[in-house]
């Protein structure tokens, strides 16, 4: 993304979430009592970044400014035609704030700014040289004028025609060009545009001018895109070409990584080391961060007859490196799951009657969900969950979806169908379930390999993780497999911890560049990361209890198996 200090594409989440907090009583009150207020703005923008959205003090003025002109000249040309307030897309949340401000008359707004006021950059905090009331309040209240850049507009010279009785006259403009005003501050007008034609050009000026700021921000996001893509295309093919075959030694923190390309003309073979890869995406350790930046999963399970699952799901992210881990569950088991541990953020909504709406309000500050940990087979909770799913991908966050998840999934393969930040994490017997209802016939298990990749190309090139003797993990382009050294001993909840640990690493697989991940798919180094970090942790485990293993001994196992995968 560029980096822009005036407030690049602010989404219609991120407005809404800024003219919430702008809005708030305590933030008008000290906007209105104080002269210098850049604190103000900071206070606002950590608001902002509790909230998911990262933004500087700078940016949460310059864009709170462009929303108080938008929000005037719309408020102003509503006095002549009941419809133009449609033109200021949020005229109804600055309507509601501001209606209880002091009174600033919006033509005078709109006057100064018509004949090329300068204007202040949005870093002053002092007003100095104020000649103006509207510009005196404007400072007193901590706001910069309206317009982002000074204006100068040039009006013709032709001579406009002016009926009078039946006969026409030519008149000519007497509108000057700013060009020709001194360099100096130029003299503030109180004139009053009332010549129809002209309050007819300005509608239509304003109206172009948002719908061509609104295209600008559309193709300029699809030009990065695409950018993106051609990077990734670019290393993808180096890769291939400068690569060399070769095998891995037996070192059980370097496993084998088979990619296989499936194509009509044959299949093709490399090995390579994907664990730097991983290292590569691991946010490193600064007390510059504040809470919730290196992650804040969601964990969508837990019902009365299951509350261990989303327990493990939740605890592993944290003891990974999330910040905070919130739990969406059901009433009945929200007591038990609280209880053991206080690190856990405990919603009792999921089987609520308004359980969508209750989780929507915490899906901006989440980094990535994680559907399925004992959430049980109840229609009602399925349904939620559904719900639940398509509001995560309109936030276009990462998906992990596990256990009970995936029984939803085999019932309506297109909820997550052709999401790209979509991760499977089936079983065997899920798998074959998954696998029977998107193809519609049984699973030959002759080759799991290429099975999962037509899974995978089936619902879209998802990111699919077979857990087994060997994880094998496909987004149907490229197929690797996690042979990490692990145990016999398969007690329940590993797979718990598997998808806890792969929100996190799904996060910080996204968040980081092309460059970390050297074209390989963000999803299928965070989906290795987490398979390999999961054996180790049940290696270790083993070795301390053998057959007495439990999850609970993995977990402990997090910390050493994380730096010696990671960080050594």
């Amino acid at each position: 993304m560029l980096a822009n200090t005036r407030g690049f594409l602010w989404s219609d989440v991120e407005t809404r979430a800024l003219l919430d907090i702008w809005g708030e009583q305590d933030v008008q009150t000290a906007l209105d009592g104080n002269f210098r207020n850049s604190h103000v703005y900071r206070d606002v923008a950590c608001r902002l970044g509790e909230m998911g959205f990262e933004r500087t003090p700078e940016q949460c003025r310059i864009r709170v400014k462009s929303l108080k002109r938008q929000y005037y000249q719309a408020k102003e040309g509503t006095k002549k035609n009941g419809q133009y307030h449609k033109i200021c897309k949020f005229y109804d949340e600055m309507e509601r704030i501001l209606s209880n401000r002091p009174h600033i008359d919006p033509q005078d707004m709109i006057d100064s700014a018509a004949i090329g006021d300068e204007t202040m950059d949005g870093t002053e905090e002092e007003g100095e040289g104020i000649d103006h009331p509207l510009e005196a309040h404007m400072e007193s209240t901590g706001e910069c004028s309206y317009a982002e850049h000074p204006v100068k507009l040039e009006y013709p010279s032709f001579p406009i025609p002016v009926t009078v009785g039946n006969s026409t006259a030519p008149r000519q403009n007497n509108i000057q060009s700013t060009s020709g005003l001194p360099a100096g501050r130029p003299k503030r007008s109180k004139k009053r545009y009332t010549n129809l034609s002209l309050d007819k050009l300005m509608e239509r000026f304003l109206e172009q001018s948002m719908e061509a700021e609104e295209n600008f921000y559309k193709y300029e996001e699809q030009r990065l895109r695409l950018e993106e893509r051609r990077r990734e295309a670019e290393h993808s093919r180096e890769l291939h070409m400068l690569q060399p075959n070769h095998s891995l030694a037996s070192n059980p923190l370097h496993p084998l990584v088979i990619e296989r390309s499936f194509s009509l003309g044959g299949t093709v073979q490399r090995s390579m080391d994907i664990l730097p890869l991983v290292r590569n995406i691991i946010p490193p350790l600064t007390s510059k961060k504040h809470k919730g930046q290196d992650g804040r999963i969601g964990i969508i399970g837990g019902c009365q007859e299951y509350t261990g699952a989303p327990y493990f799901a939740a605890i592993t992210a944290l003891k990974v490196g999330a910040d905070l881990s919130h739990v969406f569950c059901t009433k009945d088991a929200a007591t038990v799951i609280k209880s053991y541990s206080p690190e856990l953020i405990v919603h009792p909504v999921l089987d609520s009657p308004n359980a969508l709406e209750e989780v929507d309000k915490w899906l901006p500050r989440l980094h990535s969900v994680v559907v399925g940990p004992g959430l049980g087979r109840d229609d009602k909770l399925l349904k939620n969950a559904k719900d639940i799913i398509e509001k995560s991908k309109t936030r276009d966050i990462p998906i992990i979806i596990d256990a009970d998840g995936l029984w939803l999934i085999a019932q309506q393969p297109s909820i997550i169908q052709g999401y790209q930040k979509g991760i499977l994490t089936p079983n065997f017997m899920e798998f074959s379930r998954l696998y029977e209802a998107v193809h519609h016939e049984p699973l030959d298990s002759r080759d799991n390999q290429r099975s999962v990749a037509q899974l995978s190309s089936a619902l879209g090139n998802l990111t699919v993780v077979l857990k087994g003797e060997e994880d094998i993990i496909t987004d149907g382009n490229k197929v690797m497999v996690c042979s990490q050294e692990g145990s016999g001993r398969r007690c329940g909840g590993q797979g718990d911890l598997l998808s806890g640990s792969l929100g996190v690493l799904a996060h910080w697989a996204f968040m980081s560049s092309a460059d970390s991940t050297k074209g390989v798919s963000p999803s299928l180094v965070a989906a290795f990361g987490a398979c390999a970090l999961t054996r180790q942790c049940n290696r270790q485990a083993f070795h301390k209890h053998g057959r007495a293993t439990t999850t609970s001994d993995m977990i402990q196992e997090i910390s050493s198996a994380f730096k010696t995968l990671y960080e050594s």
